[in-house]
């Protein structure tokens, strides 16, 4: 028969809490999770995340909202998606309920969206988008209309008349 000394069995004693704690999931905040949901259901990947859209929504997500190079073209001008990430970096909360309130975006971003959204909501996707911290490069500037933007774009057709 197998014999354990007294120190063999304090230590595996003194070890199962650890181990315990060690399976149990880590904490989840409920706005972090509410932010993801969000983020997903509202379309933000798929203009804010590259080749989300292409890719039937398989980018993981540590790659989500980093900005995008491809560009929206239209009566306003060229458009890009800008990286949140970094932006939510340099924001504060209250900074990001005031922008979310009176947004009024080019081209396809839906403002109303974002005007529309509780503080709730805002909030949310404000605590995700920081949870995932700073990552990826700035998108590209604006270019105005009548100047040919540099990479890939979206072209929407000048209304009539």
């Amino acid at each position: 028969m197998f014999k354990l000394s007294r120190s063999a069995i304090a230590l595996l004693l003194s070890t199962v809490p650890y181990a315990a704690l060690a399976a149990e999931p880590l904490a989840v905040d409920p706005d972090i999770d509410r932010g993801r949901y969000l983020v997903q259901i509202t379309g933000c990947n798929d203009c804010h995340t590259p080749n989300y859209a292409t890719s039937g929504g398989k980018v993981a997500q540590s790659d989500w909202l980093t900005g995008d190079h491809l560009g929206w073209r239209g009566p306003w001008g060229t458009t890009y998606p800008p990286n949140l990430r970094i932006f939510f970096s340099k924001i504060s909360e209250s900074d990001w309920l005031a922008i979310a309130h009176n947004a009024n975006y080019r081209p396809p971003m839906p403002s109303p969206v974002l005007r529309d959204m509780t503080d709730q909501d805002l909030r949310a996707l404000y605590r995700f988008v920081r949870a995932l911290g700073p990552a990826g490069e700035m998108a590209p500037a604006y270019v105005p209309p009548g100047i040919d933007p540099v990479g890939p774009v979206v072209s929407f057709p000048m209304p009539p008349g």
